[in-house]
């Protein structure tokens, strides 16, 4: 039997990944894998190969809709991203970011959106970002039944009010209101916390001092996981480069060649072929 066939059948055999699982992982010392997946195609793709975590993040909004920022996007798109991407997925547990503006108003108008999400899209989990300030807000959400993984660090819903996409809490004073925000989060009942573009000492501090897993991108190698968004780390993005992303492919390059290829032949009348007609 192929290695292919033979991790096909594995990833097919899979157990569904669960929040219990996640914090399952973390006593065990197993790292949680995470990538981003906005479509059926993708996140078929990445749930056979083995990823423990699709976050249908509001990233959507830069990578396929090519808005500068995550703010544009809306419930609805998100829940247009989370059921395509549902249909694709047998195994991994699929987190859906919950868009900017549609649970930092008011607790009543988030648990309105947050069940919406869920019902429509029957994901397992919704991702929020912030501590303190939304605090009400995702307890609501919690009581709802609904399972909420944190986000501190760098929130790119925030990106106008931080003015800049640099390192998060490098300084005491937001480093220790961080740490109080993940206990917090941790306490609330949050599943887990993602922690963005902080320092890894830092990074490493919080991820001992919670029960909950830690998954972190930008945050260094201390962590219970980590994620990188899709088209980024298949170097579909070249315009994208951080220190903390490791490119695994150069799509851009491979799809452009297909494509003068596919071009040259159809110029040249060369497809379709005898072989390739009816």
């Amino acid at each position: 039997m192929s290695e292919d066939k033979k991790g096909y059948l594995a990833s097919a055999n899979r157990k569904k990944v669960t929040t219990y699982r996640l914090r399952e992982m973390k006593q065990q010392g197993e790292k949680i894998s995470m990538l981003t997946a906005y479509d059926y195609s993708m996140a078929s793709v990445i749930d056979q190969a083995g990823i423990d975590v699709i976050l249908v993040g509001d990233s959507a909004s830069n990578v396929m809709a090519g808005n500068v920022t995550t703010l544009p996007i809306t419930v609805e798109q998100m829940i247009y991203h989370g059921k395509s991407v549902m249909n694709g997925v047998k195994s991994a547990m699929v987190v859906i970011d919950m868009p900017f503006g549609s649970y930092q108003g008011n607790p009543y108008e988030a648990v309105a959106n947050a069940v919406k999400m869920m019902k429509e899209t029957q994901a397992d989990c919704l991702k929020l970002e912030g501590g303190k300030e939304v605090i009400e807000s995702i307890k609501a959400i919690l009581n709802a039944g609904i399972p909420v993984m944190g986000h501190l660090g760098l929130m790119p819903q925030s990106i106008n009010k931080y003015g800049t996409y640099s390192v998060r809490a490098k300084e005491s004073e937001e480093a220790e209101k961080l740490m109080s925000d993940a206990l917090l989060l941790q306490e609330i009942g949050c599943c887990s916390l993602v922690l963005e573009k902080i320092p890894a000492q830092l990074a490493a501090e919080v991820t001992a001092a919670l029960v909950i897993p830690t998954i972190g991108i930008g945050a260094g190698p201390y962590l219970d996981g980590q994620v990188l968004v899709m088209q980024d780390m298949l170097g579909l993005n070249k315009g994208f480069s951080p220190r903390f992303l490791r490119r695994y492919a150069n799509l851009f390059d491979e799809i452009t060649t297909a494509v003068r290829q596919y071009v040259s032949d159809v110029k040249s009348s060369d497809f379709p072929s005898q072989e390739e007609s009816y």
